[in-house]
């Protein structure tokens, strides 16, 4: 049997963490959901929120592929796409602006400083406003948008205290979002321009951090449902602080950016 020694870089964008591949040899085996799952697992293996790895792109600078913790792939990860870009510009694949190919479109990328990356989103779509859905016997009403993946964005009074977790899990299976199913938003202003967020993620099954897409949603609901203006921050559970931007015309929404944090926790190899 052939032993591949795999070099990785562990990185974390605003709290979500990542394991980095660069996988333009095509290392790693065929079918990896396996070991994605391996991987991530915390406390008996490396631990993550998800697995990207870096392929040869016929369209843009490098493919970014994004693997959830359960192993499943992704369409988009707002974090994950801005540890891909600082992963990229470090191992010198790409210089300072890049653009890159996902499955929800091309990214372009933009590298602040080493703590800091900008990326221009693809165009949200399938925008549904005033939702009603009936969780625990009890009504919601929330907003539907896709950032490259679906969200749902429930406005809350109560931030600290709803149930993320138990609320989450039952509108992420919810019928109305089957059969796909959809990540969740828990949104409470702070004032005219910055928002607190509560995310759960679909395919991690939990509450994260925060996330990216899931900032880039909850704004821009907030600038369409509640008159919130470009820039908004979004104040994640981490503590982190994103920047978004976007511009609204009648309903359409064009010119969406994500900004904010990234950092190299440490690098490592696993054999495979």
């Amino acid at each position: 049997m052939v032993r591949k020694r795999i070099n990785f870089v562990k990185m974390s964008g605003g709290g979500n963490d990542f394991i980095l591949i660069d996988n333009r040899k095509e290392l790693l085996p065929e079918k990896k959901s396996s070991l994605v799952k391996q991987v991530c697992q915390r406390k008996i293996s490396v631990g993550a929120d998800g697995v990207v790895l870096v392929e040869k792109s016929g369209k843009a600078d490098f493919k970014m592929r994004i693997f959830n913790p359960d192993g499943s792939e992704a369409e988009m990860c707002g974090n994950g796409a801005r540890c891909v870009a600082l992963f990229s510009y470090k191992e010198k694949i790409t210089k300072k602006n890049m653009c890159f190919e996902t499955k929800a479109g091309i990214i372009g990328a933009q590298i602040i400083n080493d703590k800091k990356i900008k990326i221009e989103m693809s165009k949200p779509f399938d925008l549904k406003k005033d939702l009603k859905l009936k969780i625990n016997g009890k009504a919601l009403k929330g907003s539907f948008i896709n950032t490259g993946v679906p969200h749902t964005i429930i406005f809350t009074s109560r931030i600290k205290t709803i149930e993320v977790e138990e609320i989450g899990r039952k509108i992420r299976r919810h019928k109305m979002f089957a059969p796909q199913g959809t990540n969740v938003d828990f949104v409470s202003l702070k004032d005219k321009s910055s928002i607190y967020l509560r995310t759960y993620e679909r395919g991690v099954e939990a509450e994260t951090l925060s996330c990216g897409t899931g900032s880039v949603a909850s704004a821009i609901i907030a600038g369409l449902k509640k008159g919130l203006k470009s820039p908004v921050e979004v104040i994640t559970q981490s503590g982190e602080i994103y920047t978004i931007y976007f511009r609204i015309e009648k309903e359409e929404i064009k010119e969406v950016y994500l900004e904010g944090p990234v950092a190299v926790s440490y690098e490592g190899r696993f054999v495979i």
